[in-house]
């Protein structure tokens, strides 16, 4: 199976010629985002062992703040989603400093109410237009040169981004600084005997993964140019879990694959109108039934049965 360098290389080679393949690029761009902010959510609880019910905030806060900065101050797309991803990155470490004193569902507890409020803010502020969001959105044009209101250019610009974001998780992964994250996800105590600040290095992995959830966000607010109370949603926190788990926890390209999977089934089921919802819920749990370690993971420890 492809791994590392490589396994990237062919993932953006994929998504380089999808285009032309005949997939919508807008499609295409709901895939990216999704499949970044879902990869930012399984470094928390993939590789940290920390489950989050409300990072959705992240998201959700980055859109609007990007939305907002794009469309009242003028400001120019890459300065906008700079300015999403900066705002998520302060929230996450506001919001790590309150929860990580915690563990377990106390943890996902403070995370889910930290998320409500910032859902009820975004629902009473005059900044976001209530149940409106911010509409009308101008792409802009990136660094003044080019015109992201040309589908293809605003397309290979997502690709950019997810590459980049999907490159610091990876180095973050395979560094000493995930490795020591590993080992406090597999056995804290020892981890503490051993030297290590167990809250400081889950305080990091909290806060680069809400930047990166922010910059998903902020990115998805210019393409859509919308930013709306669905994506600070509760439900918006239980659907990137459903990506993680369906594409495979702890994996490096599983995330990517179960947000693939949870956007074309949204996709294509959406004549079905509110029984996507429970056919999703139902392709969920024989998933998780068939595929314990999530598509990916299973499909990994079949070609390791298989070399064995």
């Amino acid at each position: 199976m492809l791994t590392g360098t490589r396994g990237i290389l062919v993932m953006a080679a994929l998504f380089a010629i999808a285009p032309w393949a005949g997939l919508y690029p807008v499609f295409l761009m709901k895939v990216l985002c999704f499949a970044l902010f879902a990869c930012a959510f399984n470094l928390l609880i993939g590789f940290g062992g920390l489950l989050s019910f409300g990072h959705a905030m992240f998201l959700g806060t980055a859109g609007y703040v990007s939305a907002h900065a794009a469309k009242e101050w003028g400001l120019p797309p890459e300065v906008a989603i700079l300015a999403g991803t900066a705002a998520s990155a302060v929230l996450g470490a506001v919001t790590g400093l309150i929860a990580i004193r915690r563990q377990g569902i106390y943890f996902a507890m403070i995370t889910l109410a930290m998320a409500q409020m910032i859902y009820f803010f975004c629902l009473q502020s005059p900044h976001t237009h209530g149940e409106d969001g911010i509409q009308a959105v101008p792409r802009g044009k990136l660094f003044g040169v080019l015109d992201l209101a040309q589908p293809l250019v605003m397309y290979y610009v997502v690709l950019a981004i997810f590459l980049a974001g999907f490159a610091v998780i990876y180095r973050a992964i395979h560094s000493p600084f995930g490795q020591v994250l590993k080992a406090i996800r597999e056995n804290e105590p020892r981890a503490i005997s051993l030297g290590y600040d167990a809250d400081r290095y889950k305080l990091l992995a909290f806060v680069l993964s809400a930047t990166l959830s922010g910059l998903a966000g902020a990115t998805k607010a210019i393409v859509f140019q919308l930013a709306s109370l669905t994506d600070v949603h509760w439900t918006m926190s239980g659907e990137v879990v459903l990506m993680v788990l369906l594409g495979g926890m702890g994996t490096i390209f599983g995330p990517v694959v179960g947000a693939l999977v949870i956007i074309t089934l949204e996709n294509y089921l959406a004549p079905f109108g509110q029984w996507v919802t429970i056919i999703t819920g139902l392709i969920f749990v024989v998933c998780v039934l068939a595929f314990r370690r999530g598509i990916v993971g299973e499909l990994a420890a079949w070609l390791e049965r298989r070399r064995a």
